[in-house]
């Protein structure tokens, strides 16, 4: 028995011991992996912050040197943006992105812009001063010049590119964050990179929107003036910011003053500055973000709508009215009553536009020949079962429903609802100032032909280009709505 419990007690040793030793290299492996791990996660955050890191190669006095050389507006450079400030009108005029690249790309605008941010940054307030001087005669020789180019009336016409510009939105924001920011980063090494200038250039496109101010200037359409002078003041404010935001990430050594209170006074100035740009930035893109969300859900409740069946015509930017917060719908067909306008605004306010209004303009007249088309139908379906009835023969069915027939097309043909066409004119071609309805009967002795005319006089400020398509427009929309093909439609005194 002795023996057999030593053994067990042997055996019993050795198999701890085993345990024991399997513990302990698991142990080992777990220390190595925890190792490993630190090994890596170390290494991949120096990877990660030398990937990142705009620290190293900035030359600081190269960068301050060629900001505050781009910033003074005149002698050749003062030429160099009236010449680009032609050529971008040109290209705006003519619808030529191209050639409003090229101005972009010789434009000396950004300098002044760059400067702001990058004084307001040092505390340095003489090169504020000058910055904010140039900037104001930039902004000046931009709009003297695009304003006499397009004060000549062969130049006045309106373009896809100049509307383009006439409104910002929250995108324009990001793309002067993110250009002012590449910018400022391209400028601070010792290499000047080209290539990410001319890019900012391009992409943050400040020229164009002072063009369109000037072009808005010459026309008169203030609308066209302030819009693109809004859009011009978001993109330099924003690249004001974002250069100011790197220049005191890369720590730019801040300008010194002998007198002690000038520079508490300097910095305290800078700091107001700062601080009035920043929040103006953040109002205008909260305020833009709101009016991009705003539209999405107007537009998203506008196609709900369609999808149900509801026939809206005349869709533009008027319809969707983020400043007066309404949306303005002109529906054709159906008559809807007040019942459907509330579900339709019950809608709204699950949609979170809950303060919009909408208006809902109905064109009376449809109602009207629609209930006489059904009449004419009963009647048809009646005088059939009566023929039927009455065992007429196929023959005299056949050319009752003929004439039948006929009857509503001379219908479809010969009444315009004149009260109903003029209102939507009105509506949908806010040019128009007077419109003539008329028909003329032409015979070869076999048969008798009617074409309609309808004289339109148009508004004198209008673009004759423009008035060409909305001709065009016009008399397509009139031969689809009246279901007729002989249709002339000209202009008149």
């Amino acid at each position: 028995m002795d023996n057999k419990e030593e053994k067990e007690e042997l055996r019993k040793e050795k198999i701890e011991k085993k345990i024991e030793v399997h513990d302990q290299k698991v142990e080992e492996q777990k220390e190595e992996v925890k190792k490993e791990f630190k090994g890596f996660w170390y290494d991949f955050k120096v990877f990660f912050k030398e990937l990142l890191n705009i620290k190293v190669g900035t030359d600081k006095e190269l960068t301050a040197q060629t900001i505050r050389e781009g910033i003074v507006m005149k002698g050749h450079t003062a030429w160099i943006l009236v010449f680009s400030i032609i050529v971008a009108s040109i290209g705006l005029n003519i619808s030529s992105t191209a050639v409003v690249i090229g101005a972009m790309l010789i434009s000396p605008l950004m300098g002044p812009i760059l400067g702001i941010g990058f004084s307001v940054g040092i505390n340095d307030i003489d090169t504020l001063k000058t910055s904010l001087i140039n900037f104001a005669v930039t902004v000046g020789i931009s709009l003297i010049t695009s304003f006499l180019f397009f004060s000549i009336p062969l130049f006045q016409h309106e373009t896809p590119e100049l509307i383009a510009r006439t409104r910002p939105d929250v995108r324009d924001v990001l793309i002067a964050i993110s250009g002012g920011l590449a910018l400022i980063i391209a400028l601070s090494r010792p290499t000047p990179q080209f290539n990410t200038i001319a890019g900012v250039a391009i992409a943050t496109a400040l020229m164009p929107p002072l063009c369109t101010a000037g072009y808005g200037l010459a026309i008169g359409n203030l609308d066209y003036f302030g819009g693109a002078l809004f859009l011009f003041t978001i993109n330099s404010i924003f690249i004001a910011l974002a250069s100011f935001a790197i220049i005191k990430y890369l720590r730019f050594p801040m300008v010194r003053y002998i007198d002690q209170a000038k520079r508490k006074r300097i910095a305290r100035l800078a700091m107001i500055v700062a601080t009035i740009i920043f929040l103006l930035s953040i109002q205008l893109f909260y305020q833009l973000f709101l009016e991009e969300r705003f539209k999405a859900k107007a537009n998203t409740f506008i196609a709900e709508l369609k999808e149900e069946g509801v026939d809206i015509i005349g869709l533009n930017d008027e319809s969707i009215d983020y400043d007066n917060n309404v949306i303005k719908l002109f529906i054709f067909g159906n008559n809807y009553d007040s019942a459907d306008i509330k579900r339709w605004e019950k809608r709204m306010d699950k949609m979170d536009l809950t303060d919009t209004k909408l208006e809902i303009l109905q064109s009376q007249e449809g109602s009207r020949i629609r209930n006489d088309i059904n009449e004419i139908k009963e009647m048809y379906i009646n005088n059939h079962k009566l023929l039927s009835a009455k065992d007429v023969t196929i023959s005299q069915k056949d050319k009752l429903i003929k004439e039948l027939e006929n009857d509503l097309r001379k219908y479809y043909k010969n009444e315009i609802p004149v009260n109903s066409i003029s209102k939507e004119i009105k509506i949908n071609y806010e040019h128009i100032k007077r419109i003539n309805f008329a028909e003329e009967f032409s015979t070869n002795f076999k048969k008798v032909d009617t074409t309609y005319y309808i004289g339109v006089q148009w508004d004198k400020k209008i673009a004759e280009k423009e008035k060409r398509n909305q001709e065009k427009k016009l008399k397509k929309w009139l031969k689809t709505r009246l279901f007729i093909k002989n249709l002339v439609v000209r202009e008149v005194e």
